[in-house]
């Protein structure tokens, strides 16, 4: 008997040293400033918030989105599984940008939601999530090839408009380009004026069909924001599928400073993009992100490598680093939309802790003294067990990495009735066998068992209740499933062996005769 209770006792402080080690991580965290944490490695820092007790989005702030995939341009074919493409590139994208505990699930047939905790810069993170992301390499058209095209739809406009008239005004389109260093120009206040030109149904009858107007980003040429306009191939001589790594950087042939994402193409496609950079020298070829040309650099030499880069121009880092994450995740299958945004401030967040920790103290504190008058002594262990009960659930949480939420709060209040529940059972049968005349010994070893198979079935089902809950639940469901199933294993092994082990080494070694119960 006694070596057995010392292996109980060397397995118990084991657990519970290993309580206290997870938990010093949350603790240290919790206790050291902004100025503290800024100071730390970024890796460093990582590994420590890894460690943590993770807070949901109702508890840390953060937002909450739903999406939904618009499959309207899609074919019967691309509709198939495009939510769950969708899905796993989101998943991606959020995985990069450095999201800890993240939710993101398929809701229907095509919804997603998204929960991001601790984001506080949300324009960002809706842009990064929502991009489709279509990156394509055309070619461009020669500048001689786009005057006479624009000259053309120009003196149709000037036709249409002004009939035979002789206003001076007889150039509606070309009036508002300019044409400096080789490219056709316009300036911002006149752009919505040429792109409705240009989007005319009958305008669009003039251009080949093989060939597209597209815009690139807005410069800065002589100290004005100025759009460049070219006319390109309609379609891509590669896509987005030939990219293998793409990583911002600093640094451009034209700007020391400037921002620039490098691509490195797949070995499938270096070879195909050898074969067009060679044969067209001296051309250029855009590199359209989303219908948007983001730079049209001429082509000097032949690119065997398969590297190429993208220049942003005045873009900050941060926005090349978001352009390199979309472009490694992949782009959607189909737009996507928001059709529910919601966001909780970290000041809410930390009012829904305060106000969580308070009902659990303050029922945990009736409870306690409940029992310390009912049950004396032996409240006194069913009291140590519960706040045993309450490490081991936020060990666990930290050490597995589960997210801890404001339900999973209120399953941690129903795991302190449910702990008192267990040894109210014991104790009461404990009551019992002393009444008939039993030792010390002998009642706590009869009680203890005719109490088992009650506690473990009222365990056992609230425990699968538990994980059905957590296995067909979504977001708050399952923050209370979480709490309420580790709360049920820690309540059943400090109710059973735990308090058992205190009765018994107060048998054994303690030799008592009789026990406030």
């Amino acid at each position: 008997m006694k070596k057995t209770l010392r292996w109980k006792f060397i397995f118990f402080l084991i657990v519970f040293l290993a309580a206290l080690w997870q938990l010093s991580y949350t603790f240290r965290y919790s206790r050291m400033t902004k100025e503290e944490l800024a100071n730390l490695e970024p890796q460093q820092r990582k590994s420590l918030e890894d460690k943590t007790i993770h807070l949901g989005l109702d508890l840390k702030g953060g937002m909450h989105l739903i999406l939904e995939v618009d499959k309207t341009k899609l074919t019967d074919e691309e509709k198939k599984g495009a939510t769950d493409r969708a899905l796993e590139i989101i998943r991606n994208r959020i995985d990069q940008f450095g999201v800890s505990e993240p939710t993101i699930e398929k809701q229907g047939t095509d919804r997603i939601l998204i929960q991001l905790p601790g984001v506080v810069d949300r324009k960002r993170a809706k842009e990064l999530i929502g991009k489709t992301a279509l990156l394509e390499f055309r070619l461009v058209e020669d500048a001689e090839a786009e005057q006479n095209l624009l000259t053309k739809i120009d003196e149709y406009l000037g036709k249409t408009e002004y009939g035979d008239s002789s206003i001076l005004e007889s150039n509606p389109l070309l009036s508002n380009i300019e044409f400096i260093r080789g490219d056709f120009l316009v300036l911002s206040e006149f752009k919505k004026t040429v792109d409705d030109y240009l989007k005319r149904d009958d305008v669009k009858k003039m251009i080949p069909r093989d060939r597209t107007f597209l815009w690139e980003k807005a410069k800065e040429i002589e100290g004005r924001k100025m759009f460049p306009l070219f006319l390109i191939h309609s379609e891509p001589v590669l896509t987005g599928a030939a990219i293998l790594t793409a990583d911002a950087g600093i640094g451009t042939p034209n700007n020391p400073m400037g921002v620039k994402v490098d691509l490195t193409m797949t070995r499938k496609a270096r070879a195909k993009w050898s074969a067009i950079t060679g044969a067209n020298v001296g051309k250029r070829i855009a590199i359209v992100l989303d219908e948007i040309i983001q730079s049209a650099p001429v082509v000097r030499e032949r690119i065997p490598s398969g590297r190429s880069e993208i220049t942003l121009g005045d873009a900050s880092m941060d926005e090349a680093k978001d352009l390199s994450v979309v472009l490694k995740a992949g782009a959607l299958p189909a737009p996507v939309r928001v059709i529910e945004e919601r966001s909780v401030g970290p000041s809410l967040g930390t009012d829904s802790i305060r106000k969580g920790v308070r009902s659990i103290l303050l029922g945990g504190a009736i409870i306690i003294i409940f029992m310390l008058i009912y049950y004396g002594l032996s409240g006194f262990v069913a009291n140590f067990a519960l706040c045993l009960n309450l490490l081991f659930i936020l060990a666990v949480l930290s050490a597995f990495r589960f997210t801890l939420t404001l339900p999973g709060l209120a399953g941690i209040v129903l795991t302190i009735g449910a702990a008192i529940d267990a040894n109210v059972l014991i104790f009461e049968r404990i009551r019992e066998e002393l009444r008939t005349g039993k030792t010390v010994g002998s009642a706590i070893d009869t009680g203890y068992k005719k109490a088992f198979v009650t506690i473990l079935d009222a365990n056992l089902t609230t425990f699968i209740t538990a994980a059905i809950l957590y296995f067909f639940g979504t977001g708050p469901i399952k923050g209370f499933a979480v709490t309420l199933g580790i709360g049920i294993l820690a309540n059943f092994f400090t109710a059973i062996f735990v308090t058992r082990m205190i009765f018994d080494f107060a048998v054994t070694f303690l030799r008592i005769k009789r026990i406030s119960i």
